[in-house]
């Protein structure tokens, strides 16, 4: 089993565009339309179980508003066999160049 590791929000930008990595935003669809890291797909936590995630190759980082949900959605990844990462502190930590905003 892969460790759940975590990551800054400042390291979002590191995976934008990344062919081997997909990011996950866990918010509601509302706060995602208003504004989102640039390649996020948008799966709320809620949905998560009913969405399908790709092959085991890629790696998950997975981000919410504050960081509680991505933390708990890596662990459930995790337990499936994925490599995953949840970023610290969350969207509303998030800085970065990559900001989409609606």
């Amino acid at each position: 089993m892969f460790p759940i590791e975590t990551i800054s929000a400042r390291m979002l930008d590191y995976y934008v565009g990344r062919e081997d990595a997909m990011i996950i935003d866990l918010r509601e669809v509302s706060s995602y339309n208003k504004s989102h890291v640039k390649g996020a797909i948008n799966i709320p936590y809620d949905q998560l179980g009913e969405s399908s995630v790709p092959d085991k190759s890629r790696l998950l980082i997975f981000y919410c508003d504050r960081g509680g949900a991505s933390m708990a959605a890596a662990r459930e990844y995790v337990r499936k066999g994925y490599r995953t990462r949840s970023v610290i502190g969350g969207f509303q930590a998030y800085r970065g160049r990559n900001l989409v905003q609606q």
